[in-house]
């Protein structure tokens, strides 16, 4: 077998890794799928793919690196949380990661709403906070989505065209 041709499976196996990352929040999802990008790039000698295009899907990346730490913290400040708030989001989510997919999804919500109780001691205000950091995290999400298939489609008309 040919070293290009497995140049390309790792390549393509770190898209698939990355896709899976976009929905499985333990895995760096979209610098994987950007790195394997860059690798399948490489081995063509950047003739199908090139600075520019590659350059495009590092910003793609980088926004979607932002959308994962700003996601939480813009929902629940959107609903009035204070920095206890954001920190305890953000608390709850390292420590959610030790539990698994039920951990991922648990954590910010009870960090952020433990944040503002301590913060406010107000029960209400505090599950509105934490609603706020989960809904601000699915839309994270989805916007991590979104951008993973920009980037795919960008890819692809840039390796036929």
């Amino acid at each position: 077998m040919d070293i290009t041709v497995l140049w390309y499976l790792l390549a393509g196996l770190l898209v698939l890794a990355g896709l899976a990352g976009v929905v499985l929040p333990a895995l760096p999802g979209l610098p994987l799928v950007f790195t394997g990008m860059v690798l399948a790039a490489w081995v063509d000698g950047f003739d199908r793919v090139g600075g520019w295009t590659i350059a495009v899907l590092g910003f793609l990346t980088l926004l979607s690196v932002a959308a994962d730490i700003l996601a939480g913290a813009v929902g629940a400040r959107r609903h009035g949380a204070g920095r206890m708030a954001v920190a305890g989001a953000a608390l709850g989510t390292i420590v959610g990661i030790f539990f698994g997919l039920p951990g991922l999804l648990l954590g910010p919500f009870v960090g952020a709403v433990l944040g503002e109780l301590w913060h406010t001691r107000d029960l209400p205000q505090a599950a509105r906070v934490g609603v706020a950091t989960w809904i601000g995290l699915l839309l994270g999400a989805a916007l991590k989505v979104a951008l993973a298939f920009a980037m795919l489609g960008l890819f692809v008309l840039a390796w036929l065209f």
